[in-house]
């Protein structure tokens, strides 16, 4: 399948460096990023979930009304609502979408924020947990008649849907970076999500999904990798506007850190291991591979997706190039200034990505 890439679509101008700048939604915001990213060429949107943010599945249905060929990548938490609501509701946004959806399965990392909506089951569990509803989910969509269910986490008689997906099923993604993550993703996931870590790490990363996929006799899933590119017209001037972004977002944090208007930002040692492998990324070095920035993790305590990919367009395209050829085909970029850096990204990165891919496609093998 072609190499394709994936934005985060924001309901509001809040960024990192600048947390007050909105909260909930606004219509005329988010709209206007939703077309950016549908005419910059992006393929997938991410539309993340989070216990205080705007309903993610409605979200989800405002950019795919307001797109032509944008796929919203529906981040998902199991646990929130019954597997077989779920798997009828995006059935039908499915359809109104026009077959564009896919869905992003979110086990938790983070027992703080899984208690706000009433989650109690431990790490592993909701591991299990995910495994059962993905299983529900593809059952539903599959059956023409009635399904009963009895598992460890639900148990149901005879429901049935008037609703199908266009394709008969939807691509379900599945992230992290423990040994759970991999077994669920690598036997069920369509798509595995990791964290944008160095190119060695990444590569073991693939092969311990990949590994479980094989054991499982299913096809292996696409890799989804994530980054925070900083692009300027100049490695030199990449950097200078590197540090500068760093500082704006670090003064970010303490803004947000000292509001209450916000969930408290994590202390001490995060407790899902992708934010730890990315601090420990950071602690043996700043910059790894051709340009690849850990600095914003560690001033972030790695919440979520943290890793600059920094330089020129060309330095930042050749980086994206070197993770496709370890088996990513699905390339996240998002920046630290959100709309303005996915214009960028859309003029200047993915066509310089493409045409070299274009241009690997045409030469003859060797």
């Amino acid at each position: 399948m072609p190499v394709e890439f994936i934005s985060a679509i924001h309901p509001n101008p809040a960024t990192d460096g600048n947390p007050t700048a909105g909260s909930g939604i606004d219509p005329d915001y988010a709209r206007k990023y939703a077309r950016a990213l549908d005419d910059g060429g992006f393929d997938y949107t991410l539309v993340a979930y989070h216990s205080a943010s705007p309903d993610a599945l409605q979200l989800a249905q405002f950019v795919a009304h307001h797109t032509e060929r944008l796929k919203p990548m529906l981040a998902h938490r199991p646990g929130v609502i019954f597997p077989t609501h779920a798997a009828r509701a995006f059935a039908t946004l499915d359809r109104l979408s026009g077959g564009r959806l896919s869905v992003h399965i979110i086990s938790g990392g983070n027992d703080e924020e899984q208690r706000r909506e009433g989650d109690y089951l431990g790490k592993a569990e909701r591991y299990e947990r995910s495994d059962e509803y993905i299983r529900i989910l593809r059952d539903v969509w599959s059956s023409d008649g009635p399904v009963s269910h009895e598992g460890t986490h639900y148990r149901f008689e005879g429901f049935r849907s008037d609703v199908s997906p266009v394709n008969g099923t939807i691509p379900i993604s599945v992230g992290g970076s423990s040994a759970d993550a991999y077994r669920v993703g690598g036997q069920q996931g369509d798509i595995f999500g990791l964290w944008g870590e160095p190119l060695k790490e990444t590569a073991e990363q693939i092969a311990a999904v990949n590994a479980v996929a094989d054991a499982a006799g299913r096809p292996r899933p696409r890799i989804w990798v994530s980054f925070r590119p900083i692009v300027a017209p100049t490695d030199e001037l990449a950097w200078e506007k590197a540090h500068r972004t760093l500082a704006w977002v670090k003064a970010g944090h303490a803004t947000r850190a000292k509001s209450r208007h916000y969930p408290a930002v994590g202390q001490g040692r995060p407790a899902n291991i992708g934010s730890q492998r990315l601090l420990d990324v950071a602690a043996r070095g700043e910059v790894h591979d051709r340009c690849l920035w850990t600095a914003p993790a560690a001033a972030t305590n790695a919440a979520g997706s943290s890793t600059a990919l920094v330089g020129s367009p060309e330095t930042v395209a050749a980086a994206l190039l070197d993770y496709v050829d370890i088996g990513c085909e699905l390339l996240s970029v998002r920046g630290y200034d959100p709309l303005n850096d996915a214009i960028d990204y859309a003029r200047h990165v993915l066509p310089l990505v493409r045409q070299e891919l274009s241009h690997r496609a045409s030469e003859p093998a060797a």
